[in-house]
């Protein structure tokens, strides 16, 4: 189940608010700019499915988007507790950062915690199947897929090259819950 934390970047153990509501989730996040959907995500698609297959899948979400945020690119990146990159991948996502584009991400299936840093405070947003998260460009952000991760999720991006981070050299993230899978 899709759930929202908020915190004061100063109290990491004490949320101000927790829901699982979708309607609350995306009603929250959007007020600090940040696009919350939740789509089917229920196509037939078998274990080790290829990205041409995914995004076929999803095809008509896909280009709606596109059009409608000017996207150029879209992918498929799909972990799994058995990849041997596994936690050298997890580090790097985990250290707070930036991009110079929107970071849009939807959950075919599994699961990720993103935690975003806005202003004084943290939004954990943890993603499950069916869940679209639009993190606008330049928000201070970090991604934890888990010690064990099982997910695939279709990336849109504005830059042609991908995943470009700039990272913040802030310490914040390490303050914050992990995602335990």
């Amino acid at each position: 189940m899709s759930e929202l934390k908020i915190f004061s970047e100063t109290n990491p153990g004490r949320p101000e608010l927790v829901s699982t509501d979708h309607a609350t989730i995306a009603e929250q996040l959007g007020l600090v700019g940040v696009r919350f959907e939740r789509w089917n995500a229920n196509a037939d698609l078998g274990a080790g499915a290829g990205q041409d297959e995914v995004i076929d899948a999803y095809r008509e979400d896909i280009d709606r988007l596109m059009r409608k945020g000017g996207y150029q690119t879209v992918d498929v990146i799909s972990l799994t507790a058995d990849h041997p990159d596994k936690n050298a991948l997890r580090k790097k996502f985990l250290s707070e950062h930036t991009h110079s584009e929107d970071e849009v991400r939807f959950f075919v299936y599994g699961e990720g915690l993103f935690s975003l840093h806005i202003k004084d405070k943290i939004y954990e947003v943890l993603c499950q199947q069916g869940d679209l998260i639009g993190v606008p460009a330049m928000t201070t952000h970090w991604f934890d897929m888990g010690p064990n991760p099982n997910f695939t999720a279709i990336r849109l991006f504005n830059n042609p090259e991908g995943w470009v981070a700039n990272f913040t050299g802030n310490d914040i993230a390490d303050r914050f819950s992990r995602l335990e899978n």
